[in-house]
């Protein structure tokens, strides 16, 4: 113990895990508490408003619970309404009711407990229950004391007036009205908005009272203003009505619901929520007119069968009650007011349900700086809350049984949309991170000083050629010829190109070269590039120690063989990877956007990836040791990215791969758009061949490391958010076709899960900016330029992904490099589906607003989504204006182009 004690190495070993330790719980701690305290300050009102000691004068009462309804049943018993009776008869004396027939214990409970009743009767289009809820509510007024007066039929004429026929409804309810006033000594009133009064004054003529319904919320008044208009109203149905006793029948104020954009630009919108709705209470009991007033508060108990499409009142018609469904306060009359009533639990579990990533982060990341990671903590613990919200969602708001099936369906589809887009960001956060905060490279590998002449190893380079231009490929013979490397061949395979013209120049310039170049032509050929590649490796030379593969339209550097080739003195290397870079994109904004566009990956991703040696091997300006190629079994023709899955298999078997990020060749940009979207759809369709092949070796028993697992499993994330921004604009469409069709049906508050998306998406595609200008020296505009062909390639990416998850096999595209002349119409053709998406979005948003549906803030919101999701789809047409704008030629010499570099990590 004591020799152990002594050892310095020891004990410094074990301070550094204290330190470290000490430090990751602090890291955690501190965010998780900060995080704690901004939920706090978003929960509490800044101000508590009118605190209350009045009582209230009375409820409407509707008695049912979650999965009851009047329409349809089951009522709730005489057990359930004593209940009720016993926690209301704490706050009132007074109950409005609404039927009879259905709630035949109602009344009676109500006695026992000492309320007086304002009795009330449902009535709709069926004259025979109308007839029994008549007889049942003069039997009941003139048999119970304790029921004061009588109602008869809630809002009759406003629901008929929706439907057209008010007319004739208004002959029926006077009629009923007079029926009842005859046989009941009870004082009987009906009970309609403010404006219905207004509109039909004759029908005081039939009543004993006026009851009137005030809603400052559906009238789009703001909060603010919301009691002074409750007086307005009152006094507005007192003026026209003298000497008639004036019944607030219902008032009060949602805490869900649809935002109610004012009409008045100066005013404030009507917003619902926890806050609003206990403030606008007590605001309303506080003034001093109110204890003067006859008045019901809209409602009890919150009523989810209000939601039901066909006959309830849509999203707000649930969350109009002092207590939730389950009997709960939502709101007292006294103390602090709070924004969110499940503030408290939301922030305690995304704080437990965090802590232990950010803590593994924290320590497991002494490279890093502390600022980066309390910023990866940061990212952690926005997304753990992100998630804590979504999935709070079925206890904030109601999900009735008619719709609960289609409403969780399409709740799981957003939270789990929500899951992969967090993923999606905490792997770029990931990367982010290391690329601004790590202090050091652990893996940086540069050119290494060549062999002597008499000890280089000998190299085999394969040039694999379809249908190429041959002047392209002879300028990438000719600087093979130039390396300055004496152990070499190069293997020319051209495989099923049928016009001799475009091969026989090759075989030509290959016997011109000497008898280093060998020229193979091969025809009826399988397995695309790979299948040639394989074909290579047959007939290599039985010296090669490495096999180098180079594109067809690469010129290389004479240092690439003998500034690389020196990596593989170390026994356990197999690859050796030199990034792909451009020439002759200076002039034309399209090819710069290419360029710029590729060398983010090259400059970053693949530094990221190299620190833990899971390297994205690529087809071109790469060197593969042999035995390590023929130990795997060479390339896969089964796979349309050969190249990638190859590195994963050498990796697999536990060698070391190495990316040496010098320029040592370049190659041509895609010729235009359609070339790159062909690129890129093969290689998003590749990436999920190689996904669906290796997963099992991914999260199974393999000889990857977890890291490794990590970067191969996450890799592809950024392409899996592509597809997942397709998969919401379209899901857009249609929630928006349901709006439009269905209002009531489609109520579930997408906007509240929609956003944080969105932000998340808007976060990500604000990264890669930063990431560029920290690292690279790019200016700003291809910055911009980069972006927009990233972005507009969104559409061609999410199509590979979704090919290549559903397709097995894939057809190798050989990307053109030379621009082609095509007709008029040609422009359109390789953004044909972009375009279609992008014109069904702004006739998405076209018929909000020609439906009117642009009234409500959440409808704006809603429209605003639908312009952020046509941004892939303009820059796609973006990308392709830019392709066909002329090259411009520069009379001077351009200057020297400053080679990319890493501005930090040494």
């Amino acid at each position: 113990m004591f020799r152990i004690l002594r050892n310095p190495q020891t004990i410094k070993k074990s301070v550094d895990f204290v330190l470290r330790f000490f430090a990751a719980f602090a890291i955690a701690a501190a965010v998780a508490s900060l995080q704690y305290l901004l939920w706090q300050t978003y929960g509490h009102s800044n101000d508590t408003p009118n605190d209350t000691s009045f009582s209230i004068k009375g409820f409407s009462y509707s008695g049912y619970r979650r999965g009851q309804s009047p329409f349809t049943g089951p009522h709730p018993n005489a057990a359930e309404l004593a209940q009720d009776f016993e926690l209301l008869r704490q706050k009132t004396d007074n109950l409005r009711t609404y039927g009879i027939s259905d709630l035949p214990a109602m009344l009676q409970e109500a006695g026992k407990h000492d309320f007086q009743v304002t009795a009330g009767i449902w009535i709709d289009n069926d004259e025979n229950r109308n007839e029994l809820e008549i007889n049942a509510l003069i039997d009941a007024a003139n048999e119970m004391r304790h029921i004061e007066r009588v109602i008869v039929g809630n809002e009759v004429l406003w629901r008929a007036q929706n439907e057209h026929r008010a007319d004739q409804v208004f002959k029926r309810l006077t009629g009923y009205l007079d029926q009842v006033r005859a046989r009941t000594r009870k004082p009987v009133s009906t009970a309609e908005q403010w404006h219905i009064w207004e509109k039909y004054p004759e029908l005081a003529d039939h009543v004993d009272f006026i009851t009137v319904h005030i809603f400052p919320y559906h009238e789009k008044i703001g909060i603010a203003d919301a009691i002074e208009n409750v007086f307005e109203r009152y006094d507005q149905m007192a003026r026209l009505f003298p000497g008639k006793k004036i019944v607030i029948g219902e008032i009060g104020w949602p805490n869900k619901g649809p935002v109610r954009a004012s009409e008045d630009p100066m005013r404030d919108d009507a917003v619902p929520s926890d806050e609003n709705q206990a403030r606008f209470v007590r605001e309303f009991l506080a003034h001093p007119r109110t204890p003067m007033l006859d008045y019901f508060l809209l409602e009890a108990f919150d009523q989810p069968w209000k939601i039901d499409a066909e006959r309830g009142e849509g999203w707000a018609g649930a969350y109009w009650g002092m207590y939730d469904v389950d009997r709960h306060l939502k709101y007292p009359l006294t103390g602090s007011i709070e924004r969110d009533r499940y503030w408290s639990a939301k922030a305690s579990n995304a704080a437990i349900i965090a802590f232990l990533p950010m803590f593994l982060m924290a320590f497991f990341l002494p490279s890093w700086s502390v600022g980066g990671r309390l910023f990866l903590a940061t990212m952690i613990q926005a997304c753990i809350s992100i998630l804590i919200i979504g999935l709070n969602v079925p206890a904030e708001y109601y999900l009735v049984p008619q719709r609960q099936q289609r409403e969780l369906i399409g709740l799981a589809v957003v939270i789990s949309a929500t899951c992969l887009t967090v993923a999606v960001l905490l792997s770029h956060g990931f990367e982010f991170g290391e690329i601004l905060f790590k202090r050091r490279w652990r893996r940086r590998f540069t050119p290494l000083p060549p062999h002597p002449s008499g000890k280089q190893p000998f190299v085999s380079i394969h040039l694999a050629c379809h249908n190429e231009p041959p002047e392209m490929v002879i300028a990438t013979l000719d600087s093979l010829a130039a390396l300055d490397y004496g152990n070499f061949e190069v293997l020319v395979l051209d495989n099923n190109t049928r016009d001799e013209a475009l091969w026989r120049p090759l075989e030509k310039r290959c016997a011109e070269l000497g008898p280093k170049f060998h020229f193979f032509h091969l025809m009826d050929w399988p397995g695309f590039k790979a299948g040639a590649l394989n074909y290579g490796l047959m007939v290599t030379d039985s010296r090669a120690e490495a096999v180098g593969v180079v594109d067809a339209d690469y010129v290389v550097s004479p240092e690439w063989l003998a500034s690389l080739v020196p990596h593989f003195d170390k026994a356990d290397v197999a690859v050796v990877q030199a990034p792909q870079a451009h020439r002759d994109w200076e002039h034309q904004p399209f090819r710069r956007m290419c360029n710029w566009e590729f060398d983010g990956f090259f400059r970053i991703g693949m530094h990221h990836r190299n620190e833990r040696n899971a390297l994205i091997q690529h087809g071109t300006m790469t060197l593969i040791r042999r035995r390590a190629l023929e130990e795997v079994g060479g390339w896969s023709e089964w796979c349309i990215c050969e190249d990638t899955e190859l590195g994963f298999r050498i990796i697999e078997k536990g060698y070391d791969t190495r990316y040496v990020d010098h320029i040592l060749g370049r190659g041509l940009t895609p010729s235009d758009f359609a070339a790159i979207k062909s690129q890129r759809f093969r290689w998003a369709f590749g990436a999920m061949q190689i996904l669906k092949a290796h997963l099992p070796i991914i999260l199974g028993r393999s000889s990857l490391n977890l890291a490794q697992r990590y970067h191969f499993l996450t890799g592809w994330f950024s392409w899996f958010g592509d597809a997942l921004q397709f998969v919401f604009a379209y899901g857009s469409l249609l929630w928006t076709a349901g709006i439009l069709a269905f209002p009531k049906t489609f109520s579930l508050p997408v906007v509240v899960l929609a956003l944080p998306v969105l932000g998340f998406m808007a976060f990500k595609a604000a990264l890669g900016p930063i990431l560029y200008r920290r690292t690279m020296n790019c200016p700003w505009r291809d910055i911009l330029g980069a972006s927009i062909l990233s972005v507009g390639l969104a559409h061609a990416v999410a199509r590979g992904v979704f090919t290549g998850l559903i397709k097995k096999k894939g057809v190798f595209v050989v990307t053109p490099k030379g621009w082609k002349a095509r007709g008029a119409l040609a422009f359109f053709g390789p953004i044909r589906e972009e375009l279609g998406m992008f014109v069904a979005l702004i006739l998405a948003i076209m018929s909000l607003v020609w439906a009117r549906e642009t009234t409500s803030t959440e409808a704006r919101l809603w429209a605003g989504i639908l312009a952020l999701q046509c941004i892939p789809y303009m820059a796609s047409v973006a990308c392709q204006i830019a392709a066909y704008f002329p090259e411009r030629r520069r009379l001077e010499p351009p200057p020297e182009r400053l080679e990319p570099t890493l501005r930090v990590l040494p």
